[in-house]
């Protein structure tokens, strides 16, 4: 992040505060994320993302709850891992940038929204259910005994 003092600014530092632009969101996804390959070629995955909100009323002490939705949108190799590793209801940590879209219907109607444009990501936390690749199972995955280092222990 940019922090700059207040003497000796100018103009360009200022500038680089005003428009800073990064979002850093961790939810689930609320769909299975649609690969699609764009007419030059590279691959775009859409997508959308639900962050809860969970704080205790003040005044009534209830447990209260919001869900902020958005849609995301990556591109190139980011897009195919995502689409590959990734469905409904898996958590994902995402960082981009706000990105504000605008567009006409086929019925004329002008239509606009927010969406996150993705840049990086990380797997959160472990699958629900025994989804592997075929590639890797759990059955493959072995620890390695401790035996097998001697006294050459990597750490």
């Amino acid at each position: 992040m940019f922090f700059f003092k207040r003497t000796n600014t100018n103009k360009k530092e200022i500038n680089l505060m005003l428009n800073y632009n990064r979002i850093i969101m961790m939810g689930r996804l609320t769909r299975d994320p649609e690969l699609n390959i764009l007419s030059s070629g590279t691959e775009s995955m859409t997508t959308a993302l639900a962050v809860n909100r969970t704080w205790i009323d003040k005044h009534s002490g209830e447990k209260r709850e919001e869900v902020c939705f958005i849609d995301l949108q990556a591109f190139g190799r980011i897009a195919e891992v995502i689409a590959e590793h990734f469905c409904q209801g898996d958590p994902i940590h995402v960082e981009g940038r706000l990105r504000f879209r605008q567009w006409e219907t086929p019925e004329g109607e002008r239509r606009a929204k927010h969406d996150l444009l993705i840049d990086s990501f990380e797997f959160v936390g472990i699958r629900r259910d025994n989804r592997m690749s075929s590639n890797t199972s759990k059955d493959q995955r072995q620890p390695i005994p401790i035996a097998e280092f001697g006294d050459n222990i990597p750490f």
